[in-house]
This record gives structure tokens, C-alpha cells and sequence, in this order.
């Protein structure tokens, strides 16, 4: 029986107190016997945690209690051990790396379609209003490798610091339709939405949750394959599952 909770979670809101957040959240994590990665920046939070249930949510319940944090929505999956080896908790440049300044998610979100939407969407072929659907994927090609969904767009990205380039090398093929970018939690795809309504795609949306959240409420229709994630489990099934 899996008895090990595993929480993915992220949150852009500024923190000009990174660095003494650091110490905090540090203290709090070890204390409470959790293993993973958070990473702090001026821009947000993006952690992957795991350890006994009562313990993490715990301590998901004393971050909330921090208003910048309130709305922190952990993304839940489920192991036999615990898939990381220690506690990091860092403070960086970005909590994810695209070396664009003026994409500030802190500041405002691109719209958001949450699972259920997407699925219907996808059944249908179209959107509510009829323009064509297309998925984005924004991990890189390694991941993508792994699975993803039907007919997605896959720009065979190294890293996603390249993404503003080749984003702006197939802007055309997203021209009358309506994109919806997505990545393993929504971070990656938060960023990526920002940057295609900058460089003029008519209608972005980010996935909300992204991959992890669209198998948690949808059972991973129209997904092909697995989910790769960054811990010693390295790929999730539809289910959740460790592969």
C-alpha cells in the first residue's frame, strides 16, 4: 500500500524576503521529517515535497497561513517510499527559468481552462465557440518523450529558456485557433501563455494544474503515455502511479 504522499505546488507572488523565507520554510520542512525541493525567488514559490500525509499537509496548512500563499493549490500523487534523497531549499534567479524579465506571472495571469474544459474541448474537436483547439507542450523533448497529449505541438526544446525563440519561429501556426499551453503543474505554462499573448497569438490559455492536475480530474483522456517527473519516481501513469 502507498503510504507516502507526494505534493507538487507553486504559486507566482512577489517575495522580496526570498532569502529570509528561505530559512523558515527550511526549518519548518526538516522539522516536519519532509524530503524534496522548494525554490524561492522574487517572482514566486515552486516546491516538490514529500513525506508522511499529516506531516506534509501540515505543513501546507502553516504555509497558507501566509496570505501570499493562500492560494496554493497542491497537486497529490502517491508512493510506496519517499522519491527524493534530502531536503533543498534555494533561492534563485526564477523559480523557472526563461531569462525574459518582462514576463511577470507576480503581476498578471494569462486566462486559464481548467481539465474538464480542456477534455470536452478535445472530444469535440473545437472550442465553445468553435475555433480549433490545439495543444502546446512546454516541457522539453526529453519529457515530452514520455507522453503527451494527441496531436500536441512539440517544438523539440532543450531547456525551456528556448522557448521564447521557437515560440516565435511557429507563431503562424497558431494563428486562428484557439492554444492552450501546458507542462507537468502549470508553471512552465503560465510563462509560456504570457509570452504567445506578447508576441500576438490571438487566444492563448494555460491548462490549469497542467498534466498532474488533468489525470487527477480527467483520467488522462486524450493523454498518450506517461507523465515524467523530476524525483526518483521519474514517470506517473494516468492513475498517478508510479510506471
Amino acid at each position: 500500500m502507498d503510504t507516502v504522499l507526494n505534493i507538487s505546488a507553486y504559486r507566482f507572488v512577489p517575495l522580496p524576503d526570498a532569502a529570509v523565507l528561505r530559512e523558515r520554510l527550511h526549518a519548518r520542512a526538516a522539522e516536519a521529517g519532509l524530503k524534496g525541493t522548494v525554490l524561492l525567488a522574487e517572482e514566486g514559490i515552486n516546491l516538490f515535497l514529500a513525506g508522511e500525509p499529516g506531516a506534509l499537509r501540515g505543513f501546507v496548512a502553516w504555509l497558507h497561513e501566509d496570505e501570499r500563499f493562500a492560494g496554493l493549490l497542491p497537486k497529490e500523487s502517491w508512493s510506496d517510499s519517499v522519491p527524493f534523497g534530502k531536503l533543498l531549499v534555494k533561492v534563485k534567479r526564477e523559480i523557472i527559468r526563461m531569462n525574459h524579465p518582462a514576463i511577470r506571472p507576480q503581476a498578471a495571469r494569462a486566462p486559464a481552462v481548467d481539465a474538464h474544459t480542456l477534455a470536452r474541448w478535445l472530444d469535440a474537436g473545437h472550442d465553445d465557440e468553435g475555433r480549433p483547439v490545439v495543444t502546446l507542450d512546454t516541457r522539453n523533448a526529453f519529457e515530452v518523450d514520455h507522453g503527451r497529449f494527441k496531436g500536441a505541438l512539440d517544438w523539440r526544446i532543450g531547456r525551456f529558456s528556448e522557448f521564447p525563440d521557437a515560440a516565435l519561429a511557429h507563431r503562424e501556426q497558431m494563428q486562428g485557433k484557439t492554444v492552450v499551453s501546458y507542462c507537468t503543474g502549470g508553471i512552465r505554462c503560465e510563462k509560456a501563455a504570457l509570452f504567445l499573448q506578447d508576441a500576438g497569438v490571438e487566444r492563448v490559455l494555460q491548462l490549469e494544474g497542467g498534466i498532474l492536475k488533468y489525470f487527477e480530474e480527467t483520467a488522462g483522456r486524450h493523454f498518450e503515455g506517461d507523465c515524467f517527473v523530476f524525483d526518483e519516481r521519474e514517470r506517473v501513469n494516468i492513475a498517478l502511479q508510479p510506471v
